[in-house]
């Protein structure tokens, strides 16, 4: 875990890495959709987009957390409402899908449609039916957030999807790899613990810088 700790400066660091190993003339050539799965992940895009015209835009997701522990997320749910369940842990923890469906419902209804009002101004995600579109995020603990995004996108029928992600853990990169096009990253980790740890510095991002990057590429 020692070699791993701050590899990263920041995000403005990891997006200029990663764009090293993306391929980034196809990128504009081929107009892709870069879409952050989180706050982190749309401000990483900015970056890694710099001056290039293609479109940035965020989806919007919420984690449902156990019954009986707030910290421990087993299910998330996306703006379009699809749902990725952590079939372990709600056996573990013997949690009812009734519980998982309504909690989804209400994240939805309480969290992600004020965050499209607030950030989007209503604006419903746009259509990535025939796009080629490059999920980006700063890191990943348990990749249920990648995987909703995934399986959301994989429902409007896309021409392809990548993901960007500078650190993310082995499993996760297995479990996530059968269902997209490649996976672009710096380091897969085995014993990955929490994304801080592997960056030098992560600013907490205001709402006002959210609102400031999705209104420049509206």
């Amino acid at each position: 875990m020692k070699q791993y700790k701050e590899i990263l400066l920041n995000r403005e660091d990891a997006a200029k890495r990663l764009s090293d190993v993306i391929p980034m003339n196809k990128m504009k050539d081929e107009e892709w959709e870069l879409v952050g799965v989180s706050h982190g992940g749309l401000v990483l895009g900015s970056y890694l987009k710099n001056r290039l015209k293609n479109r940035l835009n965020i989806l919007f997701l919420e984690p449902i957390m156990a019954p009986n522990n707030a910290e421990c997320e087993v299910a998330r749910v996306s703006e379009t409402e699809e749902i990725v369940i952590q079939e372990n842990l709600i056996e573990s923890f013997e949690i009812q899908l009734d519980y998982i469906y309504g909690e989804a419902h209400r994240k939805h209804e309480e969290g992600i449609l004020s965050n499209i009002y607030k950030f989007r101004k209503g604006r419903p995600f746009p259509s990535m039916k025939n796009k080629v579109v490059l999920l980006i995020d700063e890191g990943s603990e348990t990749g249920t957030k990648l995987m909703t995004a995934v399986k959301t996108i994989l429902a409007q029928s896309p021409k392809a999807v990548y993901i960007a992600v500078p650190v993310i853990p082995s499993d996760v990169f297995e479990t996530l790899e059968p269902f997209v096009d490649d996976i672009f990253f710096l380091y897969d980790i085995d014993d990955y613990v929490e994304t801080s740890l592997y960056y030098k510095k992560l600013e907490k991002i205001d709402d006002e810088i959210v609102e400031k990057i999705l209104e420049e590429n509206k």
